[in-house]
């Protein structure tokens, strides 16, 4: 998949989210969970944990192998994201283990959270790969977060407007509103999305500049391989097109409508099945026969 994209231009940045959404991980390693009915988050509290968070990033980064200027690994990407959103860390006060821990270091849960969120992305800098991590460790850290980390906001853009307002590089796929990237918002329509400027309220241009690009988040809980392309396409045209086009070509949603339905046709063509342009829901079925240019 790696070298796929790579002979494309395409650069592929994998995440292991944690401590969060990692009750995976307890499988093939149940020592790194807290306890047999408290699989989330990761035991913060077990060196074990950070054994092996170090040795699974240098299976994908080439760790201390790697040449300088030119990352080695599974994943040679100069970035790694840790993700690091949604952690709910009451379960680990419910595990006598951890909770001696905590009280010994004089943590909260919170504080065990900011432990652990650290340690990771450390992890990642020493490997030399800058860390991703989503907003939620921002909102931890503030303008103490190690300046290298590029912050991943999901939240509304006035939480990108502080971050970049800190000094920090960010990406955006901000999910509140009607203009939501998350592409599993089936409502939400491709002039939405199109219309939905990263920058918009950020006045300085030295402070957009710090803003790395976006995402659209395809989320699994609703798609598999019956409809993951209709789902995504071609709404996610619409926010490719958003990022990597300058700002003077792309004011006119009514303008790109015409590109939106050709590419839509040149996608059909090319045999991946993209849903009609002017769909009110995503992946809904075309409203009558015609060609793709009328669907």
């Amino acid at each position: 998949m790696v070298e796929y994209a790579r002979e494309r231009g395409v650069r592929v940045m994998v995440e292991f989210d944690m401590p969060g959404h990692a009750s995976s991980w307890c499988k093939g390693y149940p020592e790194v969970c807290p306890s047999p009915t408290c699989k989330g988050p990761l035991n913060v509290a077990s060196n074990m944990t950070f054994e092996l968070i170090t040795s699974l990033l240098n299976e994908m980064t080439g760790g201390q192998t790697s040449t300088p200027g030119k990352p080695s690994g599974l994943f040679p990407e100069t970035m790694i994201h840790l993700g690091g959103d949604e952690v709910n860390t009451a379960c680990w006060g419910e595990v006598p283990a951890i909770k001696d821990w905590l009280e010994r270091h004089n943590f909260t849960g919170d504080d065990g959270y900011s432990f652990f969120v650290k340690k990771a992305a450390d992890i990642a800098l020493a490997q030399g790969r800058r860390p991703v991590q989503w907003v939620e460790v921002f909102d931890h850290f503030g303008s103490a977060l190690d300046k290298r980390t590029v912050v991943h906001v999901w939240k509304d853009k006035s939480t990108l407007t502080a971050v970049v307002k800190a000094g920090y590089n960010a990406l955006i796929n901000n999910s509140p509103g009607g203009n939501s990237w998350y592409l599993d918002h089936l409502t939400v329509t491709w002039d939405e999305l199109y219309g939905n400027e990263p920058c918009s309220d950020i006045t300085d241009p030295k402070q957009c500049a710090l803003v790395l690009g976006g995402q659209g988040e395809m989320w699994g809980e609703t798609v598999d391989a019956s409809d993951i392309q209709s789902t995504v396409w071609p709404r996610l045209a619409a926010i490719g097109e958003r990022l990597w086009s300058p700002r003077a070509k792309i004011g006119d949603t009514n303008a790109a409508h015409a590109r939106m339905e050709s590419f839509r046709c040149l996608l059909n063509k090319r045999g991946v099945a993209a849903a009609p342009v002017n769909n009110a829901n995503a992946r809904s079925a075309p409203p009558g026969p015609g060609s793709c240019l009328q669907q």
